[in-house]
């Protein structure tokens, strides 16, 4: 019976094998056929001249968004959320939607234009579909070059000056709009007084981000050509005082709020529509984000797929605090996810968990207290950074030299030094291991391996102890500060965060060593030492 049976089975066997081989055949000459360069799916629905002109476009790889312990979701805060909240002043009140030119449903690939307003902040975050950029209409220095090769250039041809149409959005027959003015084929996006509204002057001399939606124009799609694509979403952003710290933190975060409240799913790219030369702070940049770019790179009108206009820096609470009282503490997300309170925050924790994930640091591990390999002490070593403030060339109209804040400094750290080597520190459950902070010849991720690494930050006033914003929790900071530069910057950055903070005041510019090492020693018996 079942000799029988076999050439039967034998059949069926080889009429399933060559069936399977014809459809693979079909399969590769479709998908090869297929993979022939022709428009992508999305431009299919756009006019001729709109879809042909589409001849080169970009595509890269862009970074996904890391686990972060103190992440909260963005979308949306609650509707009865009051104007002054926590949330609403580190980013997540930008609740007020405008739309400035609609998406139609008659060409559904088409431009759109839009903005986010905050009351808190009185700013706003704005984003369009099938943005043009004109670089010759934007008039500024070229950017990017490097310093020495720029040095004594006026800081006024390094910011953007708009001419009308330095960018555009294409507008169809259907297009519903607002805030506008006169018809045509040609027109204003936004007229002055949404500008007033929505995109307000405030204290900015020169409001880049203003002056920027202030130059869109609506073109008619026929007028719309675009010979180059950005298709991965874009963040564009102007930088002021781009090579301080403190200023570029304030931009980092600006542009991280922006790329949250969009809901983008991953990192963006970041173009600098600015005319800037290249600094150190470009490798944070780099890290946080999927690419940079210089706008005066292209060469040509360029596209982009979607755009996000990060606000200024000086619109962040980090900056906004300054001057103005924000009464927020810093809880953990964990805490705030089970009892929401108005008053307090984690988003800054969330932004520095953000940095030392970029730079490949874990972020979900307490700080490391084991001693270190040359030491021959069983007691935990606790990390006590120094940072220092040192000459170096900043940007092309600084001469190179530092302003001091602490005239005694180099003494102050000598001092420490050989309080720590003597071992008669009076601490006997814990060791110091005294870090030399010298933060201007060392790369950013340097710089932040140190401050995570760290269970005391020391420092006198100065823009290089903005790095608290990635220090981990229980870390403790003392600031020296004189009687020149009494500013609330990092006392406010580690109220916002919850780390402990002490300061010493000085009567002028000059540290009692000795008065440095009774408060390091009484911080570090408060650690358990």
């Amino acid at each position: 019976m079942m000799s029988k049976r076999n050439p039967r089975i034998l059949k069926i066997i080889l009429y399933m094998l060559l069936l399977n081989s014809l459809f693979l055949c079909i399969y590769f000459a479709f998908h090869s056929s297929s993979s022939s360069p022709e428009p992508p799916p999305h431009h299919s629905h756009l006019p001729s001249r709109f879809r042909v002109s589409v001849t080169n476009n970009q595509s890269s790889i862009q970074k996904p968004w890391p686990i972060l312990p103190s992440y909260l979701p963005w979308t949306p805060p609650q509707k009865d959320l009051p104007t002054r909240s926590c949330e609403g002043y580190f980013g997540n009140g930008f609740t007020k939607r405008v739309d400035f030119l609609k998406p139609t449903t008659a060409v559904s690939e088409g431009s759109w234009f839009r903005c986010f307003y905050s009351e808190t902040l009185e700013s706003s975050i704005c984003e369009g579909r099938n943005l043009r950029m004109v670089p010759d209409r934007i008039a500024m220095s070229k950017g990017g070059e490097k310093l020495e090769e720029v040095m004594g250039r006026n800081e006024e041809v390094e910011l953007p000056e708009f001419r009308e149409g330095a960018f555009e959005v294409a507008e169809g027959k259907r297009n519903r709009r607002i805030g506008g003015g006169g018809g045509g084929a040609s027109r204003r996006l936004v007229s002055d007084e949404m500008l007033n509204e929505y995109i307000q002057e405030g204290g900015i001399g020169r409001h880049t981000m203003r002056g920027l939606v202030g130059s869109i124009r609506a073109v008619a799609t026929d007028d719309f050509v675009c010979e180059e694509w950005v298709e991965e979403p874009t963040l564009l952003v102007t930088r002021f005082e781009y090579a301080n710290m403190f200023h570029t933190v304030t931009d980092w975060y600006s542009a991280y709020v922006s790329s949250r409240v969009a809901g983008l799913p991953n990192r963006p790219h970041v173009v600098f529509i600015d005319g800037h030369c290249t600094t150190q702070l470009e490798e944070t940049w780099n890290a946080l984000f999927s690419g940079i770019r210089y706008a005066k790179n292209f060469t040509k009108p360029v596209c982009f797929r979607h755009a996000i206009l990060s606000p200024l820096g000086y619109e962040t609470a980090l900056f906004k605090g300054l001057s103005g009282e924000i009464d927020c503490n810093g809880e953990s997300a964990h805490n705030l996810w089970q009892s929401p309170d108005n008053k307090k925050t984690a988003r800054l924790s969330e932004f520095g968990e953000m940095i030392r994930s970029a730079f490949g640091f874990p972020v979900n591990r307490h700080r490391s207290t084991e001693k270190p390999l040359s030491s021959s002490s069983s007691s935990p070593v606790h990390n006590v950074l120094f940072v220092r403030r040192e000459d170096y060339l900043a940007h092309p109209r600084h001469g190179g030299k530092v302003q001091s804040r602490l005239i005694n400094e180099e003494e102050v750290f000598e001092s420490l030094r050989q309080w720590v080597a003597s071992g008669s520190t009076g601490l006997t459950k814990c060791g110091i291991n005294l870090v030399n902070g010298l933060f201007a010849h060392m790369s950013m991720k340097d710089q932040v391996r140190a401050i995570q690494d760290a269970s005391v930050i020391i420092g006198a006033h100065g823009a290089g102890l903005t790095h608290i914003v990635s220090a981990t929790p229980n870390t403790t900071i003392f600031e020296i500060i004189s009687v020149e530069f009494r500013r609330p910057h990092f006392e406010l950055i580690a109220k916002w965060k919850g780390l402990e903070y002490h300061p010493m005041h000085l009567a002028n510019s000059r540290a009692d060593p000795t008065a440095v090492i009774e408060k390091l020693k009484e911080i570090m018996k408060s650690l358990g030492c």
